[in-house]
């Protein structure tokens, strides 16, 4: 197990797939502006998903934004998306000065404690660019995310601080599962955006 903290790493995994963390990302000033605006401004809503035909609600809340209103399924739903928002907008054009990359969505989530993860998973639906990158970036509270390669079931865990950047890419959604697992040590909220690539 190995866990990284806020160094900027070229690739933090050991084989099959390239997914960067860059660190922190936006300063103090930045985040909070962009926590805030977030929180008050997107329509977050409780996540969906279809698991063995039942219908289950999450605490978790999403929001899915774009370029145009086009669909994106995953977990057997279908979402709409929304407009960006000048501020997603601003945003975004950060991340791809830093990653390298272009993105024309971005879905977000709301973990309002510890308490709320996501379980094991890689992004590979048939909507998404091909091997293309998905850039996270975290506001708010300090999480564990870890990987788990498919075959090997080696596991890597990282620390994802306020403000900071992962870009998965080149092999990581084929080869490697990924998780926020619940930990009952954080009590404050997180909101997570992944900027994304749908081809239309």
């Amino acid at each position: 197990m190995d866990l990284f903290s806020s160094e900027t790493t070229k690739n933090i995994l050991p084989y099959d797939g390239e997914t960067n963390y860059h660190g922190i990302l936006l300063d103090k000033s930045q985040c909070n502006f962009y926590y805030k605006t977030f929180r008050e401004t997107i329509d977050f809503e409780p996540d969906e998903a279809i698991i063995f035909g039942k219908k289950i609600t999450t605490k978790r809340k999403v929001a899915w934004y774009g370029e145009s209103a086009f669909a994106y399924t995953y977990s057997k739903v279908t979402k709409q998306a929304k407009i960006f928002t000048k501020e997603l907008l601003a945003l975004k054009a950060i991340v791809e000065k830093a990653s390298g990359e272009t993105y024309n969505s971005c879905l977000l989530n709301l973990y309002h404690s510890g308490e709320e993860g996501m379980g094991y998973h890689s992004d590979g639906e048939k909507m998404l660019k091909k091997e293309g990158a998905i850039a996270s970036v975290s506001l708010g509270a300090q999480r564990k995310f870890s990987f788990k390669h498919k075959k090997s079931k080696e596991r890597i865990d990282l620390f994802l601080e306020n403000g900071s950047l992962l870009v998965m890419k080149k092999g990581t959604q084929t080869n490697w599962l990924h998780r926020l697992p619940p930990t009952k040590k954080v009590n404050t909220p997180r909101i997570n955006l992944t900027f994304r690539t749908i081809e239309l």
